[in-house]
């Protein structure tokens, strides 16, 4: 069986991929980039504007992709302004990008190459799961590769050409779950339950984000990253993204939280079969309580270090924390942070009640499962 859900989650991580190859084609931008090499540095000192010194360097790249690949790029860092500064040293890659002007080419640097670190880290994480997981790591590891190539291949090019993000994102996530779940804890009575009780709570996470977020009149605008792209893409519902964010973010944590409270009342079930249906609840919302608690206290600090800057400058407003609640930016993380616990602790009872009428059914107490 699980070589059957394998199987059809890479046919189907492929299907997706062709059904959603127009839109990320259509999607691909137009600026001319390239890679580069700092090669030479001519000149290294430092200038002061408006009283504040940065770096001055006069540099030489290698360009490394792209049509002009082997050519070389002058390149004159720190002659304006900057916001926020570096030192360049030889053999630092680049993305370099190319304006053309009645006045000829003009070289920007665009950002650092970071893929080396980042292809560390990933092995490392491939790694530590390996070692860790074992048996289950190749199956794991599918099931997040299967939720990326939804998430980036289905509900992205979706959203840019302008669905309606929440039934794309609720659409994505019936698509999710049922993969993910199986490949990761196998084809069984927990996993069922856990697959079920998921879809519950986030429906009703759902539903709580709906009414609040129109509630509080956010309108999704409380990122300058939202505004960018409502000016580039005028057809988004940016309030509909908002929703669709809180969906698929609330998405990954229900996994954990059904998944473990159905092992819970199963093990319970096989240790004493004698249980009722009342008994296993009771016992099995025992250790739902303190996942509860603890979950909350993640929640809480996941979100507070997240938005560190934010907090920090409203530490050093001078208006009130009553006023400094009212405004957008933090209504929404409020209303995105509240929702998605509400989904969450609703989470435990709904799947401990799913998990205890199953494996109290005397039929499934002669199950192994």
């Amino acid at each position: 069986m699980k070589r059957f859900f394998v199987t059809f989650s890479s046919f189907l991580v492929g299907l997706l991929w062709f059904v959603s190859l127009p839109y990320l084609v259509q999607a691909q931008t137009l600026d001319q980039t390239m890679e580069a090499e700092v090669v030479w540095i001519i000149q290294d000192g430092e200038v002061e504007f408006f009283g504040k010194t940065q770096p001055y360097q006069k540099l030489t790249f290698e360009v490394l992709s792209g049509p002009e690949a082997g050519q070389q790029v002058a390149y004159e860092y720190g002659s304006i302004p900057l916001s926020v500064s570096t030192r360049y040293k030889v053999g630092d890659r680049v993305i370099l990008g190319k304006s053309e002007g009645a006045d000829g080419d003009y070289y920007y640097i665009v950002d650092r190459i970071r893929r080396p670190s980042l292809y560390a880290l990933v092995g490392l994480f491939v790694l530590v799961i390996v070692l860790v997981a074992k048996g289950r790591a190749i199956s794991s590891l599918v099931a997040l590769l299967a939720s990326f190539v939804v998430i980036f291949f289905v509900v992205l090019p979706q959203l840019l050409a302008g669905h309606e993000p929440v039934l794309v994102s609720m659409l994505a996530a019936i698509l999710i779950i049922p993969i993910t779940f199986y490949l990761s804890h196998g084809f069984q009575m927990k996993t069922h339950v856990a697959v079920v009780g998921t879809l519950i709570a986030l429906l009703i996470t759902a539903l709580l984000a709906h009414t609040f977020v129109n509630r509080a009149y956010l309108t999704g605008y409380a990122s300058e990253e939202a505004t960018f792209l409502q000016a580039e893409k005028g057809t988004l519902n940016i309030q509909g993204l908002l929703l669709a964010g809180i969906i698929i973010g609330v998405l990954g944590i229900l996994d954990d939280v059904t998944i473990s409270q159905a092992a819970v009342v199963k093990e319970l079930a096989e240790a004493n079969n004698k249980l009722s249906f009342r008994e296993l609840y009771a016992k099995a919302m025992s250790v739902g309580t303190d996942h509860i608690a603890s979950m909350i206290n993640t929640l809480v600090l996941v979100y507070a270090g997240a938005a560190m800057p934010l907090l920090l400058l409203f530490l050093n407003s001078p208006h009130g924390v009553t006023e400094i609640i009212n405004y957008e930016m933090v209504a929404e993380e409020i209303v995105r942070t509240l929702t998605g616990s509400i989904g969450l602790v609703l989470a435990v009872p709904i799947t401990t009640v799913l998990a205890a009428w199953k494996f109290t059914s005397p039929t499934l107490r002669k199950s192994k499962h």
